[in-house]
């Protein structure tokens, strides 16, 4: 039978706890005759949809060549500049918003091998700003793939966000659409790729992970 709704794991324990508040709110709005008991349950049953929705995760069949860079992320790009990396040098940074009705989970964008992944603790402004890239609580996660490329995601929490939850480790072979990670509600994500990186996207586009290609290694 085909799932209404494929649930992340990442979002499993604050379900269940949303869960149990409700039933027990629930139970006790039957038994006692408080009115603000059946209000807190109604609107503890509509805050657990909620929650449901936000940790939804679709299984993506990817369709593109292994070749193609595919995002790894839902949102709207929202800037797309130079930048000089300590780890990949002179490169541009792909910075990709996603609010808070995009499906929050990360996608490996190609068959790679991680280098590294270093969480930041920091700030926590909109992750619509551009301070962000650098202030704001972060784990940046290194990649060199098949043919030697060089290229790094960097998951970063916003002003709502409060909760990265990283899958990638040091020496871990990926594979493209593999699950990245998840960040819990309002976030950023960037790609830093080299000069030589064909970019395919515009500012202000609408990308889908493990859909839209966001360029091509030259």
């Amino acid at each position: 039978m085909k799932k209404i709704i494929n649930i992340a794991p990442e979002g499993y324990k604050i379900i269940f706890s949303i869960s149990v508040v409700w039933v027990i709110t629930y139970l006790l709005s039957i038994y006692l005759s408080y009115s603000w008991i059946g209000l807190l349950s109604v609107y503890l049953f509509y805050l657990l949809l909620m929650i449901c929705y936000f940790f939804r995760d679709p299984i993506r069949k990817i369709l593109n060549s292994e070749e193609n860079f595919l995002s790894p992320a839902d949102g709207r790009i929202i800037s797309i500049k130079d930048w000089v990396d300590p780890d990949i040098g002179k490169s541009t940074k792909i910075s990709i918003f996603l609010s808070v009705f995009n499906v929050h989970r990360q996608w490996t964008p190609l068959n790679a091998t991680v280098l590294n992944s270093i969480y930041n603790p920091g700030r926590f402004f909109g992750a619509f700003k551009d301070k962000a890239s650098e202030k704001n609580e972060q784990t940046s996660i290194l990649f060199c793939d098949n043919n030697k490329n060089l290229f790094k995601i960097k998951q970063i929490a916003g002003f709502v966000a409060r909760r990265i939850v990283n899958h990638m480790t040091e020496k871990l072979n990926v594979s493209q659409g593999q699950n990245l990670g998840f960040i819990k509600f309002g976030s950023r994500v960037e790609i830093i790729v080299p000069e030589k990186f064909d970019i395919k996207v515009k500012k202000g586009m609408k990308v889908k992970g493990c859909k839209t290609i966001i360029g091509n290694f030259k």
